[in-house]
């Protein structure tokens, strides 16, 4: 898996890139939440349910079900107590799908684990890129706090980091170029 770390910065970097108008407090929180979500079913292990189920790690929660259920519930949740129209709304789930979405491709990018079940749960045949330049996250508190756990660090900021500046700073010249343009009729 690639790390928490990562998966919410490319989830701030994203909503960043593709930020609506109004962004409050619960944007942001949700735009870095979406993307890690998904590595919550870390919690089975401990009661019994193993890597390779369909509940099990890398699965029916990395896959893009998944993401539509949670993208679309936290774009309601976010235009209810937002009081968001309709269209608002539906711009946020769109990018909170794609933020929770996010999280099965990048995994995919690893190089080890079992794959990610990406159609799950209609098909729980695990997947991966055939291209997986990252390395594997330790699971663990331990085995992060580690020099396995360090390496992943300095393997993500290599891959990621450069996406995420480029995200960051188009999202900054886009709103730069569109209010410059709203000021000078």
């Amino acid at each position: 898996m690639t790390t928490v770390i990562t998966h919410a910065a490319v989830g701030l970097a994203m909503g960043h890139a593709f930020a609506p108008a109004l962004r409050g407090r619960r944007y942001w929180l949700l735009c870095a939440l979406l993307p890690v979500i998904p590595d919550g079913d870390v919690a089975g292990f401990p009661f019994g349910i193993a890597y390779g189920d369909v509940l099990g790690h890398r699965g029916l929660s990395h896959s893009l079900a998944f993401a539509l259920v949670l993208g679309l519930a936290a774009a309601l949740y976010l235009g209810r107590m937002e009081k968001r129209r309709g269209r608002q709304t539906l711009q946020l789930a769109a990018l909170f799908v794609l933020l929770a979405a996010s999280h099965g491709f990048m995994d995919m990018l690893t190089n080890g684990g079992l794959g990610i079940a990406l159609f799950s749960p209609f098909d729980v045949t695990r997947y991966f890129w055939d291209w997986r330049p990252i390395m594997v996250s330790p699971i663990g508190l331990r085995n992060f706090l580690s020099p396995w756990g360090a390496a992943v660090i300095l393997d993500e900021l290599r891959w990621f980091g450069p996406p995420i500046v480029f995200l960051v700073a188009s999202g900054a010249i886009y709103r730069r170029m569109v209010r410059t343009t709203n000021n000078n009729p």
